[in-house]
């Protein structure tokens, strides 16, 4: 693989809502691990995030890229290229820390990067600037440049001393008027011919230049689309490369899912518990309303009791106390009684004894 993963941690992935660009939409339903890869061919770091086969996060690291922490368990980032911007919400503060410190390190590693890489460009594009004009010289021809054959005419060598000794017989030979005439036509000529190839040239130029231009364009998109390719081999390479740390998740997930399931069934027990012990609360509390109730009305008829019993007690004792005087009247009417009685005594046994006298 030519990318390998080199730090690793789990969070939520969110991405900013695409419509109002203020919400955050979550990718995934919980919380992924998201992993920074090192492509070692490219010279280049990017973010990486699966939820299942599919890439959530597929982000490069550039630098003027920045990791932004909003609260202490969340950041986001700005991705130009995809368009959006990520954000990670995260188990705990450290984990955030931690995130933060690995952006910032690999952000930096990727500006030295990047500036090899536009020296060693600017090193490449020097001779091959410099060997351009030969390359769009190189498919024209001698004939272009000095004309045709029937054109061209072949400069005479120069003489030997010897030939320049005899001026009279060369004078003899060729006349001084049409020597003339012959060279000004030869140098007519080739002033024609150097006419044509220079507008040759400028015309191969102007091609030139406009091809350049074409296959600038048709650079960057075969540069677009190897980079769309790439993300996708990347993508690849990483669902093949994580399988097992998917698989081993998906085992963890499925535990914890079976862990979550049995704490929930207990949950379940003890809120079915907590209901009956409710229910017998509520029944408890309408059993004490009942009692208080009637504790109520039994204090008020016992105050009303009491009133009654007070009431009796002082008739009662009024009537002792009209008792007690009514005894004492009646003891005194019986000891007058007895008096009487004494003296009626008395005064039968006398007229007894006066009636026996007489």
């Amino acid at each position: 693989m030519g990318e390998q993963p080199i730090f690793s941690t789990r969070a939520h992935v969110f991405q900013i809502d695409p419509n109002t660009k203020k919400n955050w939409v979550p990718t995934s339903k919980h919380a992924v691990t998201v992993s920074y890869f090192f492509d070692s061919t490219r010279n280049v770091y990017r973010i990486i995030s699966l939820d299942g086969s599919k890439a959530i996060i597929n982000s490069t690291i550039t630098p003027n890229m920045t990791f932004t922490k909003t609260s202490q368990k969340f950041g986001q980032w700005a991705d130009s290229r995809a368009n959006t911007v990520y954000g990670l919400g995260f188990s705990s503060e450290s984990l955030l820390v931690k995130f933060a410190e690995k952006f910032a390190e690999f952000k930096e590693a990727a500006r030295i990067a990047k500036e090899k890489s536009q020296e060693k460009m600017e090193l490449t594009s020097t001779p091959s600037q410099e060997s351009a004009p030969g390359d769009l010289l190189s498919p024209l021809t001698p004939e272009s440049i000095n004309g045709t054959d029937e054109d061209r005419v072949t400069p005479e060598p120069p003489q030997p001393a010897e030939a320049r000794a005899e001026p009279s017989q060369n004078a003899l030979l060729f006349p001084h008027s049409s020597s003339s005439t012959s060279i000004n036509k030869h140098w007519e000529a080739e002033l024609e011919a150097l006419k044509g190839n220079n507008a040759k040239l400028t015309a191969a130029l102007l091609e030139s230049t406009a091809n350049v231009k074409q296959w600038k364009q048709q650079l960057a998109a075969y540069q677009d689309e190897a980079e769309r390719l790439h993300k996708r081999v990347t993508e690849l390479e990483c669902v093949s490369g994580q399988t097992t740390v998917i698989k081993s998740q998906k085992t963890e997930l499925n535990q914890t899912i079976e862990e979550l399931e049995l704490a929930l069934k207990a949950k379940e027990e003890e809120l079915e518990k907590l209901k009956e012990e409710v229910q017998s609360a509520h029944e408890f509390q309408s059993h004490k309303d009942t009692l208080t109730q009637t504790l109520q009305d039994t204090e008020t008829r016992n105050q009303t009791l009491e009133a009654q019993l007070s009431d009796l007690e002082q008739r009662l004792e009024g009537s002792q106390l009209e008792r007690e005087a009514f005894r004492k009247s009646l003891r005194s009417l019986l000891e007058l009684l007895d008096t009487k009685i004494f003296e009626l005594t008395e005064l039968r046994d006398t007229l007894a004894k006066l009636i026996e006298g007489s």
